[in-house]
């Protein structure tokens, strides 16, 4: 492991336990003392706790390690790891504020309750929890963790659909909030418990914006190479689009990247570095899907299987018509198979170009990497590399089949699971 993974790991770790403790804060100081209840687990803990007078963190590990199995099979260990480590340490973080906080019951010394440090003030007291709930579940969210409970439910929700985290957990907790009106008969505490969940999610939503948010600018500039070739050094993807100054009738290239809200600054700086007359557009993207953003996730209408259909798309790494159509007799109408220049890989031009003195598993992996699509290359002996995956991992899924026909089997077997 590399000095760098390590600090992105252990900066994770910190930010998670900032995130634990915020969210605790937010239950044990200004939830508990004022018999407010919420939704998810911490909801379920506490009107267990109004009820029996069992401690939230008891009820709270448990019904998490249920959901941790769910989670480990569905999200993967790695997410998992440090969503445990958040449980656990959230058992520990409630257990500790209420011994910090608590005070004597004067009507029985020999008991402790959770005092109203905000005096009667239950609104503002609920007001206040969930900001603190909402901001520390960002900020685990943010940090590759999770809280437990329906934020588990959540992530798994929007590994699969483009739903935001604020707006599913909102969905699961009305059944845990209404429901809590027929063990209290109390339509106040359910109101309230309404409004906490409303501005959690709020602030779940408000903080995930911000740090998923991005920028759009064009660029008017005498200059505009320079300044495109120091946008690319920044990792940062560049379009040019060729325009013409109507004032002038003169040719002006327009510059075109879309970078997190976050650098808009340095590209500002770097602009104004080396053209300071250059005119510049900046409009705020509410949603950027792409290599380098996020991934578009999206539902599909579930189809009739009709073997005439083409659903799956294959590139076959060539521009040879009888290869292509080859590939289609093996591999069946449910396959569609494309050229290269059918998804856009001109190899007449410089950049395309290289693809063709490549060895068979850089030409599937070039492809997969520029154009996104599942690739294969057929050689002159009729074997075949094929590379499936998301575009944007670090390493493909890259096989190798003695034909076509062993391909479509490999394929098929897949489709089947």
């Amino acid at each position: 492991m590399t000095k760098s993974y390590i600090f992105h790991e252990l900066k994770d770790y910190a930010l998670i336990t900032a995130g634990v403790i915020l969210y605790a804060m937010g239950v044990t100081v200004f939830m508990l003392p004022y018999n407010l209840t919420t939704g998810g687990v911490a909801g379920i803990s506490s009107i267990i706790y109004y009820v029996t007078g069992i401690e939230v963190q008891v009820t709270y590990v448990i019904i998490n390690a249920i959901l941790l199995v769910i989670a480990i099979k569905e999200l993967g260990i790695r997410f998992c790891m440090k969503t445990i480590y958040a449980v656990f340490s959230m058992t520990f973080v409630l257990w500790a504020m209420q011994r910090i906080i608590e005070v004597p019951n004067p009507n029985n010394p020999d008991t402790y309750i959770l005092p109203q440090l905000i005096g009667e003030e239950s609104f503002m007291a609920c007001v206040l929890g969930a900001i603190l709930c909402g901001t520390g579940v960002a900020l685990c969210f943010a940090n590759n963790g999770s809280t437990g409970g329906t934020d588990i439910i959540a992530a798994i929700v929007n590994k699969y659909r483009n739903m935001s985290l604020g707006t599913v957990i909102m969905a699961c907790d009305v059944v845990i909030i209404s429901s809590c009106y027929f063990i209290f008969h109390d339509w106040f505490r359910v109101i309230y418990g309404f409004v906490m969940l409303f501005i959690c999610s709020a602030t779940i939503d408000y903080w995930m914006r911000r740090r998923h948010q991005s920028v759009q600018f064009m660029i008017f500039s005498r200059n505009p190479d320079a300044i495109a070739d120091a946008i690319i050094n920044t990792h940062h993807g560049v379009t040019i689009l060729e325009g013409e100054g109507w004032y002038t009738h003169t040719d002006r290239k327009v510059i075109v990247s879309v970078i997190r809200s976050r650098e808009q600054a340095m590209i500002q700086r770097m602009v104004k570095q080396i053209d300071p007359y250059a005119f510049v557009s900046m409009t705020e993207a509410s949603g950027v899907w792409g290599e380098g953003f996020d991934k578009m996730k999206v539902s599909e209408k579930k189809r009739k299987e009709d073997k005439n259909k083409k659903n799956a798309i294959l590139v076959c790494v060539t521009n040879n018509t009888t290869k292509i159509d080859t590939a289609q007799q093996a591999l069946g109408e449910y396959y569609d198979i494309r050229s290269l220049l059918q998804v856009g890989c001109d190899t007449r031009k410089e950049f395309y170009s290289v693809i063709l003195g490549q060895e068979p598993r850089k030409r599937v992996s070039f492809v997969k990497k520029f154009f996104g699509f599942d690739a294969f290359y057929l050689a002159k002996d009729g074997s075949v590399t094929l590379v499936q995956g998301d575009y944007d991992q670090a390493e493909y899924d890259i096989t190798q089949h003695a034909s076509l026909e062993a391909m479509k089997t490999y394929l098929d077997g897949k489709k089947k699971k």
